[in-house]
């Protein structure tokens, strides 16, 4: 089975939303930093010229405030709007959000040395099939349901996740009507290169990429607000199944104001999601490492979803944990 089977079976759904447009921010300079580096064996770069034995992990020294590496977020994902995108649709809000108390306690029984820290993933600009009056192939949630959702969040101490399939529409465009969110200390961010069209494509025909330029994009822009606003350091999750759908993932840059995580999206039995996360993730190391388990996907064949234990066996052990 060729490891694109990997990709999500997202549901284009019109949700019933608004455009609700922030403040346009101009992009900050980077800023300097002082990398720790701890040397393991396993794979690096993404040129093929350093497609041998990386370094893990490569992170700064952690801020004061910063998640990562103290704590493991676990995550629920989806979109309240539609079952199909996943957990946050899938039950009552409260039967959700105790399930998501019990998941988050297995994994700190699985890995007590580093607790389980609760959060729910949204998907906040969900890539469409039709292409909308914009063109764009992307609908905005609005505000309402950001802040509905949030509102979950806090009843479970848990941070929110603001999810971002772009369509043919570009981050430059997406990233200031959330700018609102993004200024809260427990709001963080999500890229889904899947979705990422360009200028052209379908969301769905084929898969999508970004390049490390518009991760740093999204860094800057979060770095920026951390310094600006004196918040805690932001976590950056930036999705990944393939090797093409990240390009340059040498290139993005590493700021201790940004917590940057490639999670493996890819559904499928246990042995490929591992060689999925070995091939895409592992042997091209950024900073730290998610995984994602789907409730549906991975177990419609008669497999079993992975254990907290299957999954922490896994080099480098994940740190971000996604439930779909």
């Amino acid at each position: 089975m060729p490891f694109r089977a990997l990709c999500i079976g997202l549901a284009f759904i019109a949700l019933d939303t608004t455009t609700v447009l922030g403040q346009q921010d101009s992009v900050p300079r980077r800023p300097k930093r002082r990398p720790h580096v701890v040397k393991a064996p396993t794979a690096t770069g993404d040129s093929a010229a350093r497609d041998s034995q990386p370094s893990w992990p490569i992170a700064p020294i952690p801020l004061p405030g910063s998640i990562l590496p103290a704590r493991r977020i676990v995550a629920f994902y989806g979109n309240p709007l539609s079952r199909r995108m996943g957990i946050l649709a899938l039950q009552p809000a409260d039967s959700m959000l105790s399930r998501l108390d019990r998941v988050t306690a297995e994994w700190t029984e699985a890995d007590s040395a580093t607790p389980a820290q609760p959060a729910l993933h949204l998907i906040a600009v969900v890539a469409q099939g039709s292409p909308g009056r914009d063109k764009k192939y992307r609908q905005r949630a609005d505000s309402a349901l950001i802040e509905r959702v949030y509102g979950w969040a806090k009843s479970r101490g848990a941070l929110l996740f603001l999810d971002i399939q772009l369509g043919r529409s570009t981050l430059e465009a997406e990233l200031p009507r959330l700018l609102p969110f993004l200024r809260r200390p427990d709001v963080h961010l999500g890229l889904d290169p899947e979705f990422a069209m360009g200028d052209s494509g379908i969301p769905g025909g084929r898969i999508g990429s970004l390049d490390a330029a518009d991760v740093n994009e999204a860094i800057d822009l979060l770095a920026n607000l951390v310094t600006s606003d004196s918040l805690p350091p932001k976590v950056l999750v930036v999705h990944r199944f393939t090797r093409d759908m990240l390009r340059h993932s040498d290139r993005i840059r590493v700021d201790p104001r940004v917590q940057v995580v490639i999670d493996m999206d890819g559904w499928g039995p246990p042995w490929m999601k591992r060689e999925s996360y070995r091939r895409y993730v592992a042997r091209y190391p950024v900073e730290y490492t998610g995984f994602k388990l789907f409730y549906r996907n991975d177990t419609k064949a008669g497999d079993r979803l992975m254990t907290p234990r299957q999954v922490l066996a896994l080099f480098p052990r994940p740190l971000y944990i996604q439930y779909q």
